[in-house]
């Protein structure tokens, strides 16, 4: 018997279930999880695209949005400015 690993980015398949994954990680998670959750959606993305776009390497954004990594603001910001994202501030 064979079991394979869970992977999220498998069923990232459109825009909307990336926002919908997103906002509930913003929601509920905390910083490792945001980050974690980032690096899914490039993957989901995928990463290539996003390495071309952002004018980094691939390794480099595996290891910046890997479990317990600490990316700077302004690498997470070219990646969601790379999915078409970007982030504002809104009071709740």
């Amino acid at each position: 018997m064979s079991v394979s690993k869970f992977d999220i980015a498998d069923y990232l398949e459109d825009d909307e279930m990336i926002q919908v994954y997103l906002n509930q990680v913003l929601e509920e998670g905390d910083a490792n999880d945001f980050v974690v959750a980032l690096g899914h959606i490039a993957k989901a993305y995928g990463m290539s695209r996003i390495a071309e776009k952002t004018g980094m390497s691939r390794p480099s954004l595996y290891k910046a949005f890997s479990e317990n990594s600490k990316p700077q603001f302004e690498t997470v910001l070219k990646v969601l400015r790379a999915l078409g994202g970007n982030l504002q501030f809104q009071a709740s």
